[in-house]
């Protein structure tokens, strides 16, 4: 299983059209969209999970494709390393 990052989204895109738009390459197991944690606006950006294979069609087929009207940056996502050192607070 493969998690994808879809970044330069349209505010305006839903759980739902992100589903519709990666299942024409596979099955998808999971749609994230993140929003600001305190104004609860979207991000423009969000991961979606997807078999090795069709996660891999997926990327090829729509990093820089129009979406409305913004092209779409996808690729493969990376772990996220902790901000910060440890140390106390």
């Amino acid at each position: 299983m493969k998690r994808i990052y879809v970044g330069n989204l349209p505010f305006s895109a839903t759980e739902s059209e992100i589903r519709e738009l990666f299942s024409a390459h596979g099955t998808v197991h999971e749609v994230t969209l993140l929003t600001d944690r305190e104004t609860g606006r979207p991000r423009g950006f969000g991961f979606v999970q997807m078999d090795d294979q069709e996660a891999a069609a997926a990327i090829q087929a729509l990093d820089g494709t129009d979406f409305g009207g913004r092209n779409l940056r996808v690729n493969e996502a990376h772990e996220r390393k902790r901000r910060g050192g440890g140390g106390m607070h």
